[in-house]
Order: C-alpha cells, then sequence, then structure tokens
C-alpha cells in the first residue's frame, strides 16, 4: 500500500489538536448533554474525512443544510434532505470514542457485516463505502471501466431528483474543491482513470412536471441504451427507488425485464440513497446484478455524510484496476480487498466517515428490529397526521409518488416510501416559486422547525416552478414512536405536525 497522503487527522490528532467550539453552537443542544472535551473531540471528528458539506457555520453552529452532529431540540422531519443525530445514536457514539474505537479495516469490516446481516445479504455480495453518496456515483463507473472501446455512457435517471453533485460525478469528475482525503481538485475536471464517461439525464418527469410513467422510462432507457451499444459504448443505467419526491422508476416488473434483456451488456444501478426500502427489497435488486447505493444520512437518520454501494461479487471480479484518480478521493479499506488496485489506495483512516457510518447502521439495526406491524401503523399514523395537520389545514395538495394514470401503483406503494410527503406550498402568498419556498425553508429553521428542501417538480402557468416543501420520516422517529402507544404516538405526531403548520402559517 502507499503511504498515507496528508489529509485526514487520525484520533489522537483531533483530541490534541482540538481548540474548543464556540458555545454559541450549542443553543439546541438537546437535553441534559453537556459539551464538555470528550463531546467537542466527537463533534470534530464527526464533522472530518468529507467535503466542505461537512463544515458547521460559525454563527449557527450548523451545515449548510441546518442539521448538526449533535441531538438537538427542534422539530425535524427533514430526512428527504439531512438530520441531526439522535440521542441514543449520539450516545452511541460517545461510549465508543471514549472507549477508543477500533483499527479503520476492522472497524469497517465489523461494519459490512452488519449491513448484511440488517439486509439479509450473502456473502455473495461486496460491500464498499464512500464519504457520500455523490461519491458513490464513481463505485458504478470503476465497475465497468474498460468494458468497451468507446469508454462508458452513463444514464441518469432524474438528475434534479438524485443530488445536484452527482453530474459531476456520474460523469467520471470532481463535484468540489476538495475530496474527502484532504486533496485540493478543480471541480469539473476529469477523475484520472474515467477520461472517456459520457452522461446523459433522462428526467423523471415532463415539462408540467407530472411523473412519467414505468413503461414511458423504459423506452426512454432503451432508446439510450441502443445508442450506447451503436457507439461502442458500455451503459450504466441508474434507475431510483426513492427519488426526492419518493418516486420509483421504473417499476420492478420492468427493471427486471430490462435487466434481463441487457444481462452482461449493461450495468443496472439502483439509486435507493433515502434508504427508504424494506430490508429484503436490496437482495431483490443484488439477484438482478444490480449494484445498490444507499445512504446513511437520508431515511435511516445518520449524520451527514456516508455512503455505501452493495455490489455483486461476480462484478467486483470481473472489473479492471481502480482508476489512479481514486487515489485522491478514496482509502483502501473502504474498497473490497478483492477490488484490483485496491491496495494502491492510500493506508489511512477516515475517522469522521466510520462514526458516521456507525451511527448510521446504530438506526438501521434498531429500526430493523422494530416488528413490521408495528412500523406500518407508525408510518400510517404519520401519513394521517401530515394530511390532517399540515395539507388539508392549509390547503396544500400532496405530490403523487407516480404517473396519474398508474393508480395502481399508488395503491402497491412500499410502506417505507410512505414516511415522506411532497407538498405543493406554492397557494402562500410567501412561496408561490421555487426561489420563494427556498427561502421559506431557511425561515423555518429560525422558528425550530426543520423540512426537507423544496424540489423541482410542479410547473406553474407561467413555467415557472412551484413552491413545494417536504416533510419526512427518519428510522430514528419510528424507532422512538414504536415505543409509545398508539394515542401516545398519534397525540406527540399531531403536535409536532400543529407546530410545522403554525410556522409556516405564519411566515406564508
Amino acid at each position: 500500500m502507499v503511504a498515507a497522503y496528508i489529509g485526514e487527522p487520525d484520533r489522537q490528532t483531533l483530541i490534541e489538536s482540538h481548540a474548543g467550539l464556540n458555545a454559541e453552537f450549542f443553543s439546541s443542544l438537546s437535553g441534559d448533554i453537556s459539551p464538555d472535551s470528550l463531546f467537542n473531540q466527537l463533534i470534530e471528528a464527526l464533522t472530518s474525512g468529507g467535503d466542505a458539506r461537512l463544515v458547521l457555520e460559525a454563527e449557527t453552529g450548523l451545515n449548510r443544510y441546518y442539521s448538526a452532529p449533535y441531538p438537538r431540540d427542534v422539530i425535524a422531519f427533514a430526512s428527504s434532505t439531512a438530520n441531526d443525530i439522535s440521542r441514543p445514536a449520539f450516545d452511541h457514539l460517545l461510549a465508543k470514542w471514549a472507549a477508543g474505537t477500533p483499527a479503520y479495516s476492522e472497524w469497517l469490516d465489523d461494519l459490512r457485516s452488519r449491513i448484511r446481516s440488517a439486509y439479509s445479504l450473502s456473502r455473495n455480495v461486496e460491500i464498499a463505502f464512500a464519504p457520500s453518496g455523490t461519491d458513490l456515483e464513481y463505485v458504478a463507473l470503476a465497475a465497468v471501466a474498460g468494458r468497451s472501446a468507446g469508454g462508458i455512457h452513463n444514464i441518469l435517471l432524474g438528475a434534479d431528483e438524485v443530488g445536484s453533485g452527482c453530474i459531476f460525478s456520474a460523469h467520471g469528475r470532481y463535484f468540489a474543491e476538495t475530496t474527502a482525503r484532504g486533496i485540493a481538485t478543480t471541480k469539473g475536471d476529469t477523475v484520472e482513470g474515467l477520461e472517456t464517461v459520457s452522461l446523459i439525464d433522462i428526467p423523471v418527469r415532463d415539462a408540467e412536471g407530472t411523473a412519467l410513467s414505468s413503461r414511458q422510462c423504459v423506452e426512454r432507457i432503451r432508446q439510450q441504451l441502443q445508442q450506447a451499444q451503436a457507439a461502442d459504448r458500455f451503459p450504466v443505467v441508474h434507475v431510483v427507488h426513492g427519488s426526492k419526491t419518493g418516486l420509483i422508476l421504473p417499476s420492478s416488473h420492468d427493471l427486471a425485464e430490462l435487466a434481463s434483456e441487457w444481462k452482461d451488456r449493461a450495468l443496472f444501478v439502483v439509486d435507493a440513497c433515502q434508504a427508504r426500502m424494506h430490508e429484503d427489497v436490496a437482495a431483490q435488486y443484488l439477484d438482478l446484478g444490480c449494484i445498490v447505493f444507499v445512504t446513511g444520512s437520508k431515511f435511516m437518520g445518520g449524520p451527514p455524510f456516508s455512503g455505501v454501494a452493495l455490489i455483486p461479487r461476480d462484478l467486483v471480479e470481473k472489473a479492471a484496476p481502480l482508476p489512479a484518480g481514486f487515489r485522491k478521493i478514496f482509502r483502501a479499506a473502504e474498497w473490497p480487498s478483492s477490488w484490483v488496485g485496491g491496495d494502491d489506495l492510500a493506508d489511512e483512516e477516515n475517522v469522521g466517515l466510520a462514526l458516521r457510518l456507525e451511527a448510521a447502521i446504530f438506526e438501521l439495526e434498531r429500526y430493523v428490529a422494530i416488528p413490521p406491524a408495528d412500523r406500518e401503523a407508525v408510518i400510517a399514523l404519520f401519513r394521517e397526521c401530515v394530511s390532517q395537520m399540515v395539507s388539508a389545514n392549509l390547503g396544500f395538495e400532496e405530490l403523487l409518488p407516480h404517473h396519474p394514470d398508474e393508480p395502481e401503483r399508488g395503491e402497491r406503494h412500499p410502506t417505507a416510501m410512505r414516511t415522506l410527503t411532497t407538498l405543493d406550498v406554492s397557494n402562500l402568498d410567501q412561496a408561490p416559486t421555487f426561489a420563494a419556498a427556498q427561502a421559506m425553508h431557511r425561515q423555518l429553521v429560525d422558528h425550530g422547525v426543520r423540512l426537507g428542501q423544496p424540489v423541482k417538480c410542479i410547473r406553474r402557468e407561467d413555467e415557472e416552478w412551484a413552491g413545494t416543501l417536504r416533510i419526512g420520516l427518519s428510522m430514528p422517529q419510528i424507532s422512538m414512536l414504536a415505543r409509545l402507544s398508539s394515542s401516545e404516538a398519534k397525540n406527540l405526531l399531531e403536535e409536532d405536525l400543529a407546530r410545522v403548520a403554525r410556522a409556516i402559517q405564519r411566515l406564508g
């Protein structure tokens, strides 16, 4: 293995160099937590080993998504964007930090075992880790690099609904000014070894904002597959299991047909980065030969950011050596040991990533331990309370997570996907447009309310995008609510969502 680059501090460096954080950061700190030395060391570690999105602003103690790596007493239904860490997960990390963290490679191997257990995956599934969901795009490109003389044709489904940085990483380019290894790069420059990647975006909505049907989606994917074949480029097809607005495209049936038709001639990647899926769904996609992307910072409820790629072993065995540019982005332990070229990556630790993953998998394990019937009951209560306390109360329409002519898909929409509701708030004087809704989203934070960011998904008559907001439940919230009686859970949800509605009314 190559010598470590200077970039990510190890645990001892974090402890020795810690200069303390501004106490004003913690005005909303949850409960009886005291921001002592151990607390501050953990916060500094949790915000290391990523890109600028992890940085806490000096004025607020929050990152650019208004979330924090410490528990806070705020009303938050923002799992579609970013979470504050839960108190149980934070306590879990504090105990682990105080006891001394394990060696990085051992820690990640343990996390791999726990992920396989939670998702009921076999040992034939390899797992790679990434500093964020955006970095996961590089995994798919590495899996097929060199397979065709003309390079790779990356077919991205719904770029507006999967993350803004993905249009760079999916194109084989750097998406930030600094990588998670602390190495300076130029945003938009090609990652060395990924020079021949073309990218096409297939919108998941038409010009009016209506979601495509599964069949429409398949037709557009098939056109791109044929174009890639004609150009002697190996196609990578990104499908979505849970976009920013809860879309699943194409349907599982249609994806299975496509994957069978193009077996060994294309790679299908399931973007399940929201992680709103039943624990047996990942295995179903993997059985089709797909790579599955999940992140720990959305529905799982972990702190920003962390990424997990679930990869069929045969893809790893057939893969070319990792691109040279990956030495600027990844550490050796983050890749399956059998992937050729992994030994050329830096033999160093990313304590921040390991901690963020630890928190996310802790939440995943708590969630899957809840009986499915209890989860479903909590989610049904959430849906009922959102509709009554917010949508009906304020006259908002709830966006359909499917094409209007596919009501049967709505009836079969997975339970975990029902934890997210996208609201059309354009009837408000202060949020008629997407830009105005963005401003309201920021203002809600000052009122102690965090919701999911607006998404461009509804077209107004004047051709502008309408204002939206998203309300999402997280795994830690479900774990907490499932411990309560039905009446207690309903009362708590009604109280919190009533506060959300009042805050919106004050601003609207």
